[in-house]
């Protein structure tokens, strides 16, 4: 597995470390001691698949409050998307600053997002399927989110209307933090 530092404080993108041949490739998908080397979260609660119909898709922005914030390891499983992370933890040097990062079926790149981030993605094509790791349970009462097209963020998302969005997500308020 191959680390990559973003510009963001904690967020790494995560490439897989390929051994090729004639019948395709092996890599190693999840590693605790090579995240563990990197001082990564390892500890894996619950994974979720989200499907997605259509391209334009956008889902977030999405956080869990304290004592339940997570830590997720996103992986683009079936088509693509443009996944975002913003940054919400207070006395951070990165705070309020988001990354956007395209995640494929073909790149098979992973997004490591830390405690206190909110978290995103618009899916780029029909039928996208996201894979998520997460290191705490679902607490449905300590969920939060920001909205998805604050100008304090200013995000700048490849489409600027999404073809979907939940009603939720449409609601949620502009980040006051």
């Amino acid at each position: 597995m191959n680390f990559i530092e973003t510009a963001l404080s904690g967020a790494y993108l995560i490439d897989l470390e390929r051994i090729e041949d004639a019948r395709g490739f092996f890599a190693r998908a999840w590693s605790e001691r090579e995240l563990s080397n990197h001082e990564l979260e390892t500890r894996i609660a619950q994974c979720n698949l989200s499907f997605n119909k259509h391209r334009g898709t956008l889902r977030g922005m999405h956080f869990q409050r304290p004592p339940h914030a997570e830590v997720k390891l996103v992986r683009c499983i079936k088509g693509a998307l443009y996944d975002v992370i913003v940054d919400l933890r207070p006395g951070s040097q990165t705070f309020r600053r988001w990354l956007g990062v395209e995640l494929d079926e073909q790149n098979r790149r992973m997004l490591y997002v830390p405690r206190g981030f909110a978290h995103g993605f618009q899916t780029m094509s029909d039928d996208t399927e996201v894979f998520y790791m997460i290191s705490d349970f679902n607490v449905p009462e300590a969920a939060g989110g920001v909205r998805w097209n604050d100008p304090g963020f200013g995000i700048e998302w490849p489409m600027v209307e999404p073809t979907e969005i939940s009603d939720k997500d449409r609601a949620w308020a502009d980040f006051t933090g």
